[in-house]
């Protein structure tokens, strides 16, 4: 239930990243910045199991803001449930091949891929404003699906910033807007942190005490969070979007020096 070195200090220190963590992906993603490197100082709690329990209390939190977004902003389920359930069965897979792959070969490219994608949302500051769909008809679904597979393989795999990841799809690639694509992107966020734990829990790596502390505290923050995104707008979520994925840069990229490139200058 509980890691048998967890201290209150730490614990405290776990439920108030959870909490942020919780208001971050309920904006525009990207909570696993906080609250899986949080976990990764508790005593005795191997990588694995952070990674399970920081699922379970994530998913207080997406369903949380799924809910809210869904009454309040009404995103298009015919897209939606369509990523959410290829985005399910990506993220078991991703989950189960979690602990082999070499995922620092992957984290280069997604530093790219960041700085390219704050480049040009700076630049273009009218993208994801308004939504005018790519794509129509079949055409539309397929290009869901496509995202909705390949971030759920992601998420089971690697995890941080899969939110905001979800977003930055549905808005250059699809063409939703800031505010339809995060209300998407928690239904298919719920889902994927759904699929990792349907391999983790049979595996018993959840500490299911700790999870379900953090994910009161997730699920408070993605409340509070979903309510002020709708309230305040895309211009609001453009905003937090800029600064997690700086955020997601500079974590990302420092995995890259010191697991690719610190080696090769000593």
């Amino acid at each position: 239930m509980f890691p048998a070195d967890l201290t209150v200090p730490i614990l405290l220190l776990l439920l108030l990243a959870a909490f942020a963590a919780g208001w971050i992906d309920a904006v525009v993603g990207g909570g696993g910045l906080l609250q899986l490197p949080a976990l990764l100082l508790v005593p005795g709690l191997t990588p694995v199991q952070a990674l399970a329990t920081n699922k379970l209390g994530s998913i207080f939190g997406t369903s949380t803001s799924a809910l809210t977004y869904y009454r309040r902003a009404r995103p298009d389920l015919r897209t939606a449930l369509p990523m959410a359930a290829v985005a399910l069965v990506g993220s078991f897979g991703g989950a189960s091949i979690a602990a082999s792959l070499p995922v620092a070969v992957f984290k280069p490219v997604i530093v790219v891929a960041l700085v390219t994608v704050a480049a040009i949302t700076v630049l273009r500051p009218a993208l994801g404003g308004s939504t005018s769909l790519r794509f129509s008809g079949h055409a539309h679904y397929r290009a869901a699906i496509g995202v909705g597979a390949a971030i759920g393989v992601y998420d089971g795999v690697l995890g941080p910033g899969t939110g905001t990841f979800l977003v930055i799809a549905m808005v250059s690639l699809l063409g939703y807007d800031f505010l339809q694509a995060s209300a998407k992107a928690k239904i298919v966020n719920f889902s994927t942190n759904l699929g990792a734990l349907l391999f983790f829990v049979p595996h018993g790596s959840v500490a299911w005490g700790l999870g379900v502390l953090l994910g009161v505290s997730n699920m408070s923050g993605s409340y509070l969070g979903s309510r002020m995104a709708v309230a305040r707008g895309t211009r609001f979520i453009r905003t937090v979007f800029l600064v997690v994925v700086a955020a997601l840069i500079v974590k990302v990229g420092h995995d890259v020096w010191v697991e690719n490139l610190s080696p090769l200058l000593r």
